[in-house]
């Protein structure tokens, strides 16, 4: 069985995530001051930064959506990978160094240092909220999936147990413990990643001697999981699927390949023939159901683009800028994201800043490069959900043994927390830096301040266990796009120009964040995929041409400041607005 918990796996699980909690509250006491609990003095090595901003970026959608993409779909879920790492390139050399001088807390502060402007610091506090609500439900739902093979709970108490964590973090001590998480989780997850690649090179691939007769998958409106046609005594409780059709001619009759190399394991896996999943929708009395059926494929066919990508071999136009889209979204999205930003003021100055940026990307690269190994070993493991791609990478380790399988999901779990702790921080102190304190002018002395960050880190942390619960059924990788499309669309206009044009005023700041904040959007909630996963209509029934709304939007933003800019005065600087 795919899914059955042992008293190991729990206990090796139970002591890693009580660790870090207990981590987090020995280190509440260097958090009690806004600068300490906001910023952690500013005094984190910048090897340790480097190494959290790895811990940082490398979310649920990078280990559990990338490695699930990948095991379904080939190299196409591969090109995530590269999208997120190439925009580290934005990070370093536009970023790193400027945003550290600009501000002190928050992205707001960078963007408002010229200018004292309560009205930036609104625009940019509301962005900073929605760019962290939609990056925060992907980290949600992949927790769930995590939880409930594990200990055998439902998905939704896994969201929960997630969230209450969490927030313990965040509020015992802030970017502190917040910072230590995040490189712990960042050190182990390369590690590990590392360790399983090698474990997937020396086993080989080997075909499966058994039966390939189609067997199909249901899963049906109430949830249960149906195995050619027939019940399963749990919600998945299901047999092994994802496996070696048959190894290249040159091996003759024999079955495994013995230890491969890099290299050499992608050069027979692209000679094999493979058995791969696709899930169909199917509707009639009972509701829409979800059929999941084996197809054979060469393996030519999984190590080249368009498997998933459709605007890679459709020739459709708007295939084509829909998958353009994302990219220029994945690249431009890193530089934009809030919980990353607020990162650089934890490090002495801007040198620490740049240097930090190195290290996370060397970190993050490493990476990148070992989901490949991953997704394509989950492939050919015998041990895929098809109902689940987001649980690729855990079974995959689980095919070699029950505490390895322990191990990784509680190095994934510990990846949600440090990249959820991160999004609320940069939410909480956008509620109490920016909006109580900036534009609403409340004033607060330090130990107020950081207590209205910890009431808005618990009313986050309750936002984000909603919508993880809401939206089970999306793959991570995919949820994280639409926030990459509006971190890109709402802050890097503005952030580039800022740094770039003196010519930028503060009503093109507000006009191009809030314009690009609410286009991207609107266009995400009129897309084809909402329609389809969210609203359950017809894909046809959308009005926007293409789901990724990066392409139009991100240059939109760029328009919108230009122009508003010219048309108004520059104020002096300092001058409250």
């Amino acid at each position: 069985m795919l899914y059955e918990s042992s008293p190991v796996a729990i206990a090796i699980f139970a002591s890693f995530v009580l660790a870090v909690i207990g981590l987090s509250f020995w280190l509440g006491r260097k958090g009690q001051s806004a600068k300490g609990y906001f910023a952690a003095h500013g005094e984190i090595h910048w090897f340790i930064n480097g190494i959290a901003f790895a811990g940082d970026y490398l979310s649920a959608a990078s280990f559990l959506g990338i490695c699930g993409m990948i095991a379904f779909h080939g190299f196409d879920g591969f090109l995530y990978s590269i999208g997120f790492l190439a925009g580290w390139i934005v990070a370093l050399f536009v970023i790193a160094e400027p945003i550290k001088s600009m501000g002190k807390f928050t992205f707001a502060d960078a963007l408002d240092a010229k200018y004292n402007s309560r009205g930036i610091k609104l625009s940019v506090a509301i962005s900073t909220l929605v760019v962290s609500i939609f990056y925060l439900i992907p980290q949600m739902v992949g927790a769930g999936d995590l939880i409930m093979p594990l200990l055998g709970l439902p998905h939704a108490v896994g969201v929960i147990l997630v969230g209450v964590a969490v927030t313990l973090i965040v509020v015992t001590a802030g970017m502190v413990s917040t910072t230590w998480v995040q490189f712990i989780k960042g050190s182990l997850l390369v590690f590990f990643c590392g360790v399983l690649t090698s474990m997937i090179l020396s086993r080989g691939l080997t075909v499966n001697t058994g039966s390939l007769e189609p067997q199909t998958r249901t899963v049906t409106p109430d949830g249960r999981v149906l195995v050619d046609g027939e019940p399963q005594t749990r919600d998945h409780d299901l047999r092994p699927v994802g496996t070696l059709a048959a190894l290249p001619e040159r091996y003759g009759d024999a079955t495994t390949t013995g230890p491969l190399g890099p290299l050499e394991y992608l050069s027979v896996l692209e000679d094999s023939r493979i058995v791969t999943w696709s899930g169909k929708k199917s509707t009639d009395a009972s509701g829409t159901h979800t059929i999941y059926t084996p197809t054979v494929r060469a393996g030519t066919d999984l190590l080249k683009p368009g498997g998933y990508f459709k605007g890679l071999t459709t020739g459709k136009l708007a295939d084509k800028l829909d998958f353009a889209s994302l990219m220029l979204a994945l690249f431009c999205g890193t530089a934009s994201l809030p919980h990353i930003l607020i990162r650089y003021y934890t490090v002495k100055d801007a040198a620490a800043a740049r240097k930090s940026t190195v290290v996370g990307i060397a970190a993050i690269g490493a990476f990148y490069v070992l989901t490949l190994f991953l997704g394509l070993g989950a492939m050919t493991s015998g041990a895929l959900d098809p109902t689940s791609t987001n649980m690729a990478a855990p079974l995959l380790a689980k095919s070699f043994s029950n505490t390895l399988f322990a191990a990784i999901s509680a190095i994934a779990f510990t990846t949600v927390l440090g990249t959820v702790s991160g999004l609320i921080m940069a939410g909480s102190g956008a509620v109490a830096h920016d909006l109580v304190e900036n534009v609403l002018g409340i004033p607060m002395n330090d130990d107020e301040k950081v207590r209205c960050g910890k009431i808005a880190a618990v009313g986050l942390g309750i936002v984000a266990m909603a919508l993880g619960i809401l939206f089970r059924s999306f793959n991570v990788s995919f949820l994280v796009g639409w926030a990459f499309n509006i971190a890109a669309s709402a802050n890097l206009p503005s952030l580039v120009m800022l740094l770039f044009w003196p010519r930028t005023t503060k009503e093109g700041i507000i006009a191009a964040v809030t314009v690009g904040m609410l286009a991207s959007l609107t266009w995400i909630l009129l897309s084809a995929d909402t329609f389809e996963k969210v609203y359950g209509l017809s894909r046809d029934a959308s009005p926007v041409p293409f789901s990724q709304p990066g392409l139009v939007t991100i240059p939109l933003g760029f328009i919108v400041l230009i122009v508003v800019s010219l048309l108004t005065k520059a104020q002096p600087q300092g001058k409250p607005a």
